[in-house]
């Protein structure tokens, strides 16, 4: 603890919840159309469900506690506020890993991953730091644009160097899987490993954005042919959500802090169609009300425009890698640039969010990759 450090808790005043309720009681609903189904966004139905589940059922202070538990921080690091889950180990091995979530997420999809890794039944335990994204949850707000991945990777660089950590490991997801890719690439004197985690269609999608990948897939083959579908359809009918946060933050930005209705199916529809094992509605939930409370819907789009329009896009350095493919199928290997030599584990369920889907699994991974680095 210093003075650059200092302690934080959750305390969301009564009125935002009361807030939230009384918006959620006056909700104005589209009239149902006929006919029409899952192809054109989140059944009406399904989402009344959720929304009523939310309003009436949901416990903010139970997931408010659930947080707490773990010991979380606050520090400014080139002008910008960050939040931080610090949770120590007490094993005398243990090394010290940097986690990042992705988009939509937050900390919170961390909830039932740190146990198992801070205090693990067998096998290496770690020191972990979780990082809010600069723009989401309490890394708010945003006190500037240009938090695109690669100024996020070097704030994440100061915050372990102010916490004492010379070697440690760095793992993440999505957006967190490039954050931590960058810190591996600009710091590889500290960095012991980094490990990422990945499925089939986070594999196309990401596919779509490397120069010339498109021709170096064949048509004809089976394999390739089922990635260049992928792409075809995240271009055609899954980016839209991207494509209006990539050139139109702002203007979305006014629903996503005003409209709980909007900022709920924002990221639930995403966590549908991104998972294939059950996960937690109470997690889920706990990440929407942490936007929807901390206006993240708006600033955290700012920070995918800010990337949209970066030429820093980098490459993990010359450090030791680990991929862990969740709803693994022949795509993966094709399309993500592992070394050689990198650690590869493939896994039949899970998709998207491995911390919320399958926890122990994906800290079981972590746990033996890490394990023998130095």
């Amino acid at each position: 603890m210093n003075d650059q450090i200092r302690p934080f808790r959750i305390d969301i005043p009564q009125s935002e919840l009361n807030s939230l309720h009384d918006r959620l009681d006056g909700a104005r609903w589209p009239a149902p159309l006929p006919g029409i189904g899952a192809e054109r966004g989140m059944p009406i139905d399904d989402l009344k469900d959720l929304a009523q589940y939310w309003r009436s059922e949901f416990d903010w202070r139970a997931r408010e506690a659930e947080l707490n538990e773990f010991p979380q921080f606050l520090t400014e690091i080139d002008g910008q506020q960050l939040h931080f889950l610090h949770v120590r180990s007490t094993h005398q091995d243990a090394k010290p890993l940097l986690i990042t979530h992705g988009y939509p997420s937050s900390v919170a999809e961390f909830l039932h991953l740190i146990e198992p890794l801070v205090n693990p039944a067998q096998g290496q335990a770690f020191h972990v730091v979780a990082p809010s994204l600069p723009g989401y949850g309490f890394s708010t707000p945003l006190a500037s644009t240009g938090w695109a991945m690669g100024r996020t990777a070097r704030a994440w660089m100061e915050l372990m160097r102010r916490l004492g950590y010379k070697r440690y490991g760095v793992h993440g997801g999505d957006v967190g899987a490039g954050v931590s890719g960058m810190v591996a690439s600009f710091d590889p004197d500290h960095v012991m490993g980094i490990h990422t985690v990945t499925d089939p269609l986070t594999a196309a999608n990401v596919a779509t954005f490397l120069p010339g990948m498109v021709d170096r897939l064949d048509p004809e083959d089976p394999v390739d042919k089922l990635i260049l579908t992928r792409m075809n359809e995240f271009t055609t009918a899954g980016s839209g959500y991207l494509a209006i946060q990539n050139s139109r933050p702002q203007t979305i930005g006014y629903g996503l802090v005003d409209s709980p209705l909007l900022q709920l199916v924002w990221i639930a529809e995403k966590f549908e169609a991104w998972t294939d094992l059950p996960i937690d509605r109470d997690q889920l939930l706990a990440t929407v009300s942490l936007y929807w409370f901390t206006g993240a819907g708006a600033s955290a789009a700012h920070t995918l425009y800010d990337q949209a329009h970066s030429s820093e896009w980098g490459a993990p350095g010359p450090v030791p890698q680990g991929f862990a493919v969740f709803g693994a199928d022949e795509t993966a290997r094709r399309v993500v640039p592992a070394a050689p030599d990198a650690h590869w584990s493939e896994f039949e369920r899970g998709l998207h969010f491995p911390a919320m889907e399958a926890p122990e699994v994906l800290a079981g991974d972590l746990r033996e990759f890490f394990g023998p680095l130095k």
